[in-house]
């Protein structure tokens, strides 16, 4: 099971800018109702706590068929329809397309660069396309879809459909009505799920199935973990007390940065996912924490110098790997070079692991905090354990600072702009906004 230790966060270990445990004991009500409004399901975006029982045969089902009868599997979504999905290949399935078939290719922008370039790659012919987008308006998506679309018509005819999944809500939309007319097929996001947190519905699941991944044993792991965190006693509850501390640190002590750094290479697009979850579900209303996506030990040259010695606005989030798997050891070469002959004979794995604990007491040791993630392995089961333990923290936490953690109303603005730049009927007003904008920037462009 995954753990958490808060040490490095406690004054106990790093002194005076520690926090002390009557601190959290004195949120000890708030936290309970907390946990209480995600036990009692009080809001409807809570959908994703029943992920884990899901029935997941037509995932299953499409899996099989993408394998059998595809060699490129192109995933068109952006935010948590492309996060999510990069976050299991990369974990699970490292450098896949140099290993495995389908080859997978995941585009989440509207760079023309990009598009061209995987259309440089792939047989369209031998293409299976899941286009995922829950409201089927994602303006990103959605011009992506129309520009397959009519690219695979043109090679493939009538058989187009054939080649198409939808990801989308189960009734309404764009793209629900297009299945209907084309007879694609599909697979349902629930209409309470988020997008951010919907990365064990079919948004992730298709994706894994067709990598060679058991979903089954992803959503064992989200079932454990869930089931772990409902403890309203927060000494007892990882997800509450790493929330509690999150909350305290930014509330109190000014620490409103949280960087999450995974001693992993496949867990660097988990970071970004994180990123996302952990920014849209709290940033509003003038509140919020800063996530800051980072990779140990990489960025321990390159970042490690602000932490330890930069504004105190930071709390680090370690995600430590246990059990890597895999090993190689350091050969007794240039035995005659004292600056290398002291690491022969050890493993890489202690190497990383001798990092993180290095990094984590460098920073205690300077009274900057820290909390760390112990993590088993990285398997689907665990990866699993990861999306839900993150994503119940951030509503934990979101509901700490007295936000809704569902919302995204400064996201929606942008996109009105966009629609009515690119002439959305009922958007009219906003491309004149956008027009006088350009007016007052004139001048100012240098």
């Amino acid at each position: 099971m995954l753990r958490l230790n808060i040490a490095n966060a406690m004054e106990e270990v790093i002194g005076e800018k520690g926090l002390a445990e009557k601190e959290i004991e004195a949120l000890r009500d708030v936290l309970s109702k907390a946990v209480l409004q995600v036990k009692q399901r009080n809001w409807e975006e809570l959908a994703f706590l029943d992920l884990p029982e899901q029935d997941i045969s037509d995932v299953k089902e499409i899996g099989v068929k993408i394998k059998k009868d595809s060699e490129y599997f192109l995933l068109l979504g952006i935010g948590g329809s492309a996060l999510g999905p990069r976050s299991i290949i990369e974990a699970l399935s490292p450098f896949h397309n140099l290993k495995k078939t389908p080859k997978v290719f995941i585009y989440d922008n509207v760079d023309p660069i990009t598009l061209h370039s995987i259309f440089d790659i792939v047989d369209l012919k031998k293409t299976t396309v899941n286009v995922v987008t829950k409201s089927g308006s994602t303006a990103e998506t959605v011009a992506s879809f129309m520009i397959l679309w009519e690219m695979m018509e043109k090679v493939l005819g009538e058989a187009t459909g054939e080649h198409f999944v939808a990801t989308t809500d189960p009734h309404k939309g764009n793209l629900r009505e297009i299945v209907r007319q084309k007879g694609l097929l599909s697979l349902s996001i629930p209409p309470g799920v988020v997008g951010r947190y919907s990365v064990l519905s079919p948004v992730g699941l298709l994706l894994a199935e067709v990598i060679g991944v058991d979903s089954r044993e992803i959503l064992k792991g989200a079932a454990d973990i869930r089931d772990r965190v409902m403890e309203e006693e927060p000494w007892k509850n990882p997800a509450l007390l790493m929330a509690a501390i999150l909350y305290l640190y930014g509330q109190n002590y000014g620490r409103t940065i949280d960087v999450l750094m995974p001693y992993a290479d496949g867990l660097r697009r988990f970071s970004e996912w994180f990123c996302q979850l952990w920014a849209e579900s709290l940033g509003k209303l003038g509140l919020g924490l800063t996530p800051y996506p980072s990779v140990g030990t990489t960025d321990q040259h390159s970042q490690l110098q602000l932490w330890m010695e930069g504004p105190e606005d930071k709390v680090l989030l370690f995600l430590r790997i246990e059990d890597y798997g895999e090993d190689i050891k350091i050969p007794f070469v240039f035995q005659d070079m004292e600056g290398l002959s002291y690491l022969s004979g050890h493993l890489l794995s202690e190497l990383i692991k001798a990092e993180e604990e290095s990094t984590e007491l460098a920073l205690a040791k300077a009274g900057r905090p820290s909390v760390t993630v112990i993590l088993p392995r990285i398997d689907a089961y665990y990866m699993g354990q990861l999306f839900m333990f993150f994503e119940i923290v951030t509503v934990l936490t979101g509901f700490l600072i007295g936000i809704n953690p569902f919302n995204q109303p400064g996201v929606e603005e942008g996109k009105n702009f966009t629609y009515g730049m690119m002439g959305k009927k009922g958007f009219e007003h906003k491309r004149q906004e956008v027009e006088a904008s350009r007016e007052r920037k004139t001048c100012w462009e240098l």
